[in-house]
């Protein structure tokens, strides 16, 4: 990676620059209100990838009674290809874990076959088809799901910096 990174957790005063990244990333994007709301909430937790002191991906999930769900996952369009996403997935996962999921789920797009074969390599498999859920443009969504172990998430020895 060429990039200087490290994951950290995101606090309400990144609201905005996750927005921003999430209008960079997504046709149909969450509000900065949508952003901090999540952020407030007990049952949920954000991660954020920090380089050179700006948010550049972050990964947002919520937990309850032993299944976590992926709501969000963003890695700055010119920093993708480069492992970002999978850090960072990693280290949702290690969290998913730390506050007792038994199994992760997240929504794809069907189209997009880069988030799918990260989702794959990292033991996510197809369980369901949500038709119609994304609405600009309209399409449906792929449901994945990952039974996590007591070991599962847990990120590699380098996941929290990269040189």
């Amino acid at each position: 990676m060429d990039v200087p990174f490290q994951i950290r957790s995101a606090q309400r005063a990144d609201a905005p620059a996750m927005a921003r990244l999430e209008r960079r990333c997504f046709t149909d994007p969450w509000s900065e209100p949508s952003f901090r709301e999540v952020l407030a909430m007990p049952w949920g937790f954000a991660l954020v990838g920090e380089s050179e002191g700006h948010v550049v991906a972050y990964i947002i999930g919520r937990e309850a009674a032993g299944t976590g769900e992926v709501l969000n996952l963003a890695v700055a369009p010119e920093l993708r290809r480069q492992g970002i996403g999978r850090m960072l997935l990693r280290a949702g996962l290690a969290a998913f874990a730390a506050r007792g999921a038994e199994e992760v789920f997240l929504e794809v797009r069907e189209s997009n076959a880069a988030a799918q074969q990260l989702y794959q390599e990292l033991g996510f498999q197809a369980v369901g088809l949500r038709r119609g859920y994304y609405r600009n443009p309209r399409e449906s969504a792929l449901v994945l799901r990952l039974g996590l172990t007591a070991d599962a998430g847990a990120p590699p020895a380098d996941a929290g910096a990269a040189e």
